[in-house]
């Protein structure tokens, strides 16, 4: 296979792995709602346990935004410069997220029995606003990162994470 065809096939995979990235993400989510939602009904999951797996999460999300934002969109701008209004609202919606991880990190930081179903609305707004972002996301920019011109970035860099975030899930189980 010539070169052109490998990076060619490269870059089809990529907006398939922005998708694995995101299915990742929402699973992981999840599971943080439901162990959040056991903690407060009694369960013997410790604090700790919920604080892990939840800086887990918002640090992998987290990098996941900035590799968008400083790789993935500037590819994407530059090949594709109509796209300039849905990835300045998508960084608009990264900015919300953060200030959502923000307060919930501070919230899990103290997360006990009092206050334990603030931690969870919390966790269920992030839920709605990532399902929504990342919806607009896939049918917005799935076919231009299938598209992107990649030349030596990896998928790593232009989406932050790479679907070897399985491992990290593997590791953690």
């Amino acid at each position: 296979m010539a070169s052109t065809d490998l990076d060619a096939n490269r870059a089809r995979a990529l907006g398939q792995e922005l998708v694995a990235i995101h299915d990742w993400l929402r699973t992981e989510l999840t599971r943080i709602r439901a162990d959040v939602t056991d903690y407060a009904a009694g369960s013997e999951l410790r604090p700790t346990q919920l604080r892990v797996h939840c800086t887990a999460f918002c640090a992998a999300l987290t990098r996941h935004h900035t590799g968008e934002d400083t790789a993935g969109f500037p590819a994407l701008a530059d090949q594709f410069p109509e796209l300039a209004p849905v990835l300045a609202e998508l960084r608009t919606d990264h900015r919300l997220v953060a200030d959502i991880l923000r307060r919930l990190t501070e919230l899990l930081d103290s997360i006990g029995p009092d206050n334990a179903d603030t931690v969870r609305r919390e966790l269920d707004g992030l839920a709605a606003i990532l399902e929504s972002h990342f919806h607009w996301e896939e049918r917005r920019l799935v076919q231009a990162f299938d598209e992107l011109e990649m030349g030596t970035r990896t998928g790593e860099e232009l989406l932050g994470v790479t679907v070897a975030v399985d491992r990290m899930r593997s590791a953690r189980d």
